[in-house]
């Protein structure tokens, strides 16, 4: 199971990012889009920077996203997920996750399993 503690920060633009050191591509690729964004807006309460638990495993208290498909490569790759509820409360929210998802799991997970700390 790989489970990691990650920080997301939003920019004087109320754009959400990924603090991700390790990562060597482009930076504009740790800004969370298409639904990303709202999914960490859910998660944050109003608050500008949040720590979220992420595992490729269940894990106590956390909910999930889960894979639709997998993007095409031409068409920006990435993998499209779907929250379904957040704390017991519907949701229904499709969220696009970019190669960063792959590059820390080493594959696009059937769930990736979350909490916010």
């Amino acid at each position: 199971m790989v489970k990691r503690v990650f920080v997301f920060y939003k920019h004087k633009k109320d754009e959400w990012y990924l603090e991700l050191p390790e990562w060597k591509g482009d930076p504009e690729d740790l800004q969370m889009i298409e639904g990303a964004d709202q999914w960490l807006d859910l998660l944050g309460e109003n608050r500008d920077r949040i720590e979220v638990a992420i595992a490729n495993a269940k894990f106590e208290g956390a909910d999930f996203l889960t894979l639709i498909r997998i993007g095409e490569p031409n068409l920006g790759g990435g993998g499209n997920y779907f929250l379904e509820s957040y704390q017991e409360n519907k949701v229904d929210l499709k969220v696009w996750l970019c190669e960063v998802a792959e590059f820390i799991f080493d594959e696009y997970p059937q769930r990736i399993y979350f909490a916010a700390l």
